[in-house]
């Protein structure tokens, strides 16, 4: 008994001794909290209870270079929505009046809550929707996946969808191909769908959880039961609450942050909410961005949009930006963005645990971001948007004006053009619908948003006959040399005739540098392009390759960046290695169009099969082997059915391997600016500018200063060295042209001397409907009379259905399937070339080239009209732009030349 009491006081003490250890170790934790790192502590619960509010900062206003407005901030009345401090009960019934105030009232509201109902009470989500209606666009199956859709998007422009390549390829549908993709490259999904999870992380809780497995219907029931909605209230009413729940919840845990729930709001909406005081609702005063020129230089200017999920790490985890802020999406707006921004101002505000406001500590002020000054002139550039509109017509176009001495650009006009006002509060999907390209299966349709000014390179036509003059007068060329036209040259198996003997049988006789440059005389070009005078076989004193064009070609500008601060597009000069590219693919699609008739049916169907041939083929041509040789390593190494080898070896050994390499047609075709050669208008100008400039190059620029930086500082100019006397030489012969030649008409009695050159260049692609397969549909009764049968459409359309299934890839599409359907179910009897017979085919496009005035030029200007047929058609343009740089086109009608005010100096130290 004793021993066990000893036991007992044993373990007493043991546990007294525990308590006394612990209690020393709180106490002097307690000290150290308490006494030693008071201020620590205390700081940090400071910090826990105080939350910062950024402020948006109005950005700085874009103008012209003489201060004329061209992008500015208007005040305008919100109506924002405060939870802090309001029950539940309360903010369904705040929200409710609003919504009901802002519709009664004819105020747009934001509504991006992405459950909606149709007029059959139908339950839906948005984001599904739009994920539909963009494959649907494309022509593709609405049930696809995002890297199922990319991949057929690769497999239709002949791109690799590789994931090493995946970025690149997006790049070139985006860009070149003018294409609105929702899909983040990155991870293979839409962009939709991850807004929809995003919505669906919003709600989720513990006791709640939203995923993708429920339907919009189930998930909208579950919200009502969340926020305990008024069971009397119908579902359209409840939406109405969940427009604002929706903003509200993606405040996450920052409860305090207001949420704009509409923006512009009328004074009959700001009335009722002072009126009626609806708890939890404000109007405030915010900057909007405004373009008070609507259309006008909208390229430029560019537009705003919301930070995208790509943007955020750049913008608002590395900047600061908020992610409610509209950032520079494309122009000027994009370009400067940084500058653009303002800084934003701080609200330093306490708020108690539930996160609702309490009290505001201190605030900052907002700074405005700084003011852009443009190179550009307002007036000047009106004139040039209102005569390109006209003279395009319908169809797209580019007129740049550039000053001839500094580079910097006075007008720069793209057609078809948009109003950058409809995306101030974030756009419509009709909106947007209204600004994508008008037929997305034709390349060269109209394009609202694509600057053609900077990004439509084009084959240049004669407008490069300047260039070649240049290279010739710097190979040795003598322009007083007399070389006989007789209309056209005979090489290889074809004629290369000059326009007069093409259009009707004429000559120029004599030219010499002036008057082939007046005339435009193809055949004196290829005379001089080659260093000889191919009517009486001597040397011109002189060689030049196409390389030596080609440098002349990059010295002026053309195949390189201008510098210019906007999005480019540069189209390379032509190289050998692109000739041999090029015919690569002429020999592919050359024996793909023809595969029928060349390989057997196995192959056909067996696309990879089919491919790998075709591939074969085409990667002989750098061997260029001999003719027999080439019949042997096709029995060898290809499927190409016995029967057809001696053709399909003619054909690609004659017109192909041996037109791979640079030869003199070559250079026949470069000279007169055809063959491979495509710049933009803005290059072209520049290289017009350059030319007057005594050959120097200025770098192209749009900006001409910015507010608290001083004027932009260039790159310093290129001085060309070219040989005394080779501009004054090739100016002469432009001159000619608008005395005596193609511009003669508009010129010829201009009050100012002004030198100029037409071109016209060939492309003659087919036009694709926007449909193929109703084009088909529509045109089967013709296919069947040509070819002999009777073919269906039911027939065409099962045949279809089978190819699509049978191999997805190849055939993602009604629209990429219907004409090999309908060639396979004819048994071969119709053809690809019968099916494009119907089709029309681009016409010419129309070149201007000008500089002014021409013994001292001050300006240079580039005009482009796509399916412009003539080149005078392009002519007015320029005519118009110059009239209106020298204040002709004024009452007075008086020469003046335009200084353009530079007060912006001023304004920008």
């Amino acid at each position: 008994m004793n021993k066990g009491l000893k036991q007992a006081h044993a373990r007493y003490q043991q546990i007294v001794v525990v308590l006394i250890v612990l209690m020393v170790i709180l106490s002097f934790r307690l000290f150290m909290v308490t006494i030693l790192q008071h201020e620590q502590w205390t700081s940090k619960a400071s910090d826990q209870n105080t939350k910062t509010i950024s402020t948006s900062a109005p950005r700085g206003n874009i103008y012209d270079r003489n201060g004329e407005a061209l992008a500015i901030n208007k005040q305008v009345f919100t109506v924002n929505f405060n939870v802090s401090a309001l029950s539940t009960e309360e903010i369904n019934s705040s929200a409710l009046e609003l919504i009901n105030t802002l519709i009664k009232n004819g105020d747009k509201y934001t509504d991006n809550f992405p459950i909606k109902i149709n007029s059959s009470g139908k339950f839906y989500y948005t984001y599904k929707q739009q994920i539909k209606k963009w494959l649907s666009k494309q022509g593709f199956d609405t049930n696809l996946t995002a890297a199922e859709a990319f991949s057929r998007l690769c497999s239709r422009y002949n791109l690799d969808d590789s994931q090493e390549a995946r970025f690149a390829s997006m790049a070139m549908l985006e860009e070149k191909y003018n294409l609105n993709i929702p899909i983040n490259e990155d991870k293979m999904v839409y962009t939709y769908d991850q807004s929809l999870e995003l919505f669906f992380g919003k709600f989720s809780s513990y006791e709640d959880e939203f995923n993708g497995k429920m339907t919009a219907e189930e998930c909208f029931a579950a919200l009502r039961k969340k926020y305990d909605i008024d069971p009397e209230l119908s579902d359209k009413e409840a939406r109405k609450i969940f427009i604002i729940r929706n903003e509200v919840a993606t405040n996450g845990f920052t409860r305090y942050l207001p949420i704009k729930v509409a923006s512009d709001i009328s004074t009959k909406t700001i009335a009722h909410i002072e009126e009626s005081g609806i708890p939890g609702v404000e109007v405030a005063s915010e900057s909007e961005r405004v373009y008070p020129n609507k259309n006008t230089a909208c390229h430029i200017l560019g537009y705003l949009g919301a930070i995208s999920e790509s943007e955020t790490a750049y913008y608002v985890d590395e900047r600061g930006y908020s992610s409610s802020d509209l950032v520079g999406k494309d122009g000027i707006e994009a370009a400067l963005e940084e500058k653009l921004h303002g800084t934003p101002g701080t609200t330093q505000i306490r708020v108690n645990s539930a996160g609702e406001y309490v009290e505001t500590i201190s605030t900052s002020e907002p700074k405005k971001g700084s003011d852009v000054y443009l190179t550009i002139d307002l007036r000047l550039q009106k004139a040039a948007e209102k005569s390109l509109a006209k003279a395009a017509a319908g169809k797209s176009g580019a007129a740049v004006a550039i000053d001839a001495e500094t580079g910097d650009v006075l007008a720069m006009a793209s057609y078809p053009t948009y109003n950058p006002n409809i995306f101030a509060n974030g756009i419509s999907d009709r909106a947007w619908d209204s600004v994508q390209q008008e037929n997305p299966r034709d390349p060269f349709s109209p394009a609202p948003l694509y600057n053609n000014a900077t990004k439509a390179a084009i084959q240049p036509g004669s407008t490069f006959k300047p260039i070649t003059a240049v290279a010739a007068l710097e190979a040795g060329l003598d322009p007083n040399r007399s070389i006989y036209d007789d209309g056209m040259i005979e090489y290889g198996d074809r004629e290369w005739g000059c326009s007069a003997w093409n259009d009707y049988g004429g000559r120029h006789g004599s030219q010499n540098l002036e008057w082939g440059i007046g005339n435009s005389c193809n055949t004196y070009f290829y005379n001089i392009a080659t260093g000889k005078d191919w009517d009486s076989g001597a040397s011109l004193g002189y060689t030049m390759t196409v390389e030596d064009l080609m440098d002349t070609a990059k010295k002026f500008g053309l195949g390189v960046k201008t510098g210019i601060e906007i999005d480019e597009v540069v189209a390379e000069t032509p190289t050998s290695q692109m000739k041999i590219d090029n015919t690569k693919v002429g020999i592919r699609d050359y024996l793909y169009n023809n595969r029928n008739t060349f390989f057997p049916k196995s192959v056909v169907n067996d696309y990879d099969k089919l491919v790998e041939n075709l591939s074969t083929i085409a990667d002989w041509t750098e061997d260029n082997p001999e003719y027999g040789d080439l019949i042997e390593l096709l029995k060898a190494h290809t499927d190409v059915k016995e029967s057809q080898i001696e053709t399909v070896a003619s054909r690609v050994k004659f017109d192909y391997y041996i037109q791979a390499q640079w030869g003199v047609g070559d250079q026949f075709n470069f000279s007169i600016g055809q063959g491979y050669n495509a710049y933009t208008p803005l290059a072209m100008a520049n290289y017009v500018a350059t030319l007057g400039n005594d050959g120097v190059r200025n770098q192209a620029s749009l900006v001409y200063g910015v507010e608290g930086e001083g004027l932009n500082v260039k790159d310093k100019a290129v001085d060309l060295k070219l040989k005394d006397g080779t501009v004054d030489e090739v100016i002469k012969g432009m001159r000619r042209v608008c005395t005596s030649g193609t511009l003669s008409g508009f010129f010829g009695n201009f009050p100012v001397a002004v030198a100029g050159k037409t071109g016209t260049a060939e492309n003659q692609t087919l036009i694709q409907p926007k449909s193929e397969v109703n084009y088909v549909k529509n045109h089967l009764g013709q296919f069947n009379s040509a070819a002999g049968t009777d073919i269906s459409w039911s027939k065409v359309k099962k045949t279809m259905e089978e190819m699509m299934e049978k191999d997805s890839e190849r055939y993602p599409s009604e629209e990429d399937t219907v004409d090999d359907a309908l060639i396979e179910a004819s048994g071969y009897k119709i053809t690809q070339s019968m099916i494009n017979s119907y089709k029309q085919t681009h016409d010419y496009v129309a070149w201007t080239i000008a500089m002014a005035p021409a013994d001292n030029p001050k300006i240079a200007v580039a005009v482009m009209i796509i399916d412009g047929g003539y080149s005078s058609n392009a002519a007015p343009v320029a005519k118009d732009i110059l009239e209106a740089y020298l204040g002709l086109d004024e009452a007075d009608n008086k020469v003046k030349v335009n200084k353009t005010d530079m007060d912006g100096k001023n304004r920008v130290q």
